[in-house]
């Protein structure tokens, strides 16, 4: 048994150290003509910097293709990074393989944005929930069952007996996503990854699994990371949001400080597009900028919101990328020239 792991994680929290720490982080994919010339790379997640807390909800926010996901899956160590450092609970993960990357990724637990595509669908639920406690050495069919019956019923589908011998196809899609949620709790992870997690459920669905996964986060003291590109989604469940345009984050903040004061315009655009009736006047007139997210393999040169923006700066915004960490409060920061 591997005891000494949440002992050390309680540790680094009571001294106020990230269980996530994020420095220049960068995830390129190259890109190749008839299979080996390597022709340019796409830069999804492009220096990336924030940290993560034991008991913090930090939200990704941005529109399809900006890279949120890619970072959720380089944070997985599902893809290696190109350059930058990733730092778990104190411990570099570059390079990480073998028996430590198996530990690393037994503690993150994670929820896919379609559920019914994450569920083998030729397993019953208790094979499905069974699989990562083999793998990850919990012995004894006894145990395993507890464990299993236990989650299911933490996540609200109880009695468990009438879901696990069940198949996904025969669970709803609320049901489904709680058995991914299940699954992700069953190693009982340091941090979960959400990505998109609601985008596939009915509206009538999605404040309860919102509800769950706030729930079990501060049941565990867990850091929990949430992709999404629906602001509408943060305001009840998040603590702190970041903005993400272009493989870059060029905004992030409290979640009240950045719905109520946004500093970036992209973040402007965000809550004008929002048609939120609960947003502040402020941001109802505001005009939604045209043009299309940029490019990640010719990305523009400066800022890369530039072409879109009706505050670009000649000479200046084209030219020079704003450096992420203008605060025009100390716990919020903005990349952006505006804000020098």
């Amino acid at each position: 048994m591997t005891t000494p792991q949440p002992s050390a994680s309680a540790s680094r929290a009571a001294r106020g150290e990230p269980v996530l720490c994020v420095e220049g982080l960068q995830t390129h994919f190259d890109l190749r003509q008839w299979g080996f010339v390597r022709v340019g790379s796409v830069r999804a997640v492009d220096g990336v910097d924030f940290t993560l807390d034991a008991g913090e909800t930090v939200a990704v926010v941005g529109e399809s293709g900006c890279g949120k996901s890619s970072l959720a899956r380089t944070l997985l160590a599902l893809h290696r990074p190109t350059d930058g450092a990733i730092r778990f609970d104190g411990t570099p993960l570059n390079g990480l393989s073998g028996s430590a990357l198996k530990a690393y990724r037994g503690r993150v637990g994670y929820v896919q944005q379609d559920p019914y595509g994450a569920l083998p669908p030729f397993m019953d639920i208790q094979r499905i929930l069974a699989e990562p406690l083999i793998i990850h050495g919990v012995r004894g069919r006894a145990e395993r069952a507890r464990r299993i019956d236990a989650a299911l019923e933490e996540v609200g589908l109880t009695p468990a007996a009438d879901t696990r011998g069940k198949f996904p196809h025969q669970l709803s899609g609320g049901q489904q996503q709680r058995v991914v949620i299940a699954r992700a709790l069953l190693l009982r992870p340091a941090m979960i990854i959400a990505d998109e997690p609601v985008s596939m459920l009915d509206a009538s669905v999605r404040v309860e699994i919102l509800e769950l996964l706030r729930r079990v986060q501060r049941e565990h003291h867990l850091a929990l990371l949430y992709i999404t590109h629906d602001l509408s989604t943060v305001r009840h469940y998040v603590d702190r949001a970041m903005v993400m345009y272009g493989g870059r984050i060029v905004e992030q903040a409290p979640v009240a400080e950045l719905l109520a004061r946004p500093g970036h315009p992209y973040t402007e655009a965000l809550l004008s597009a929002l048609g939120d009736p609960d947003a502040d006047n402020a941001h109802r007139q505001r005009e939604v900028p045209g043009g299309e997210p940029p490019s990640l393999i010719q990305p523009p040169s400066g800022c890369r919101f530039h072409p879109r923006c009706r505050h670009a700066m000649p000479g200046k915004c084209e030219l020079e990328p704003p450096p992420p960490d203008f605060r025009p409060r100390p716990d919020h920061r903005i990349a952006c020239w505006l804000h020098e």
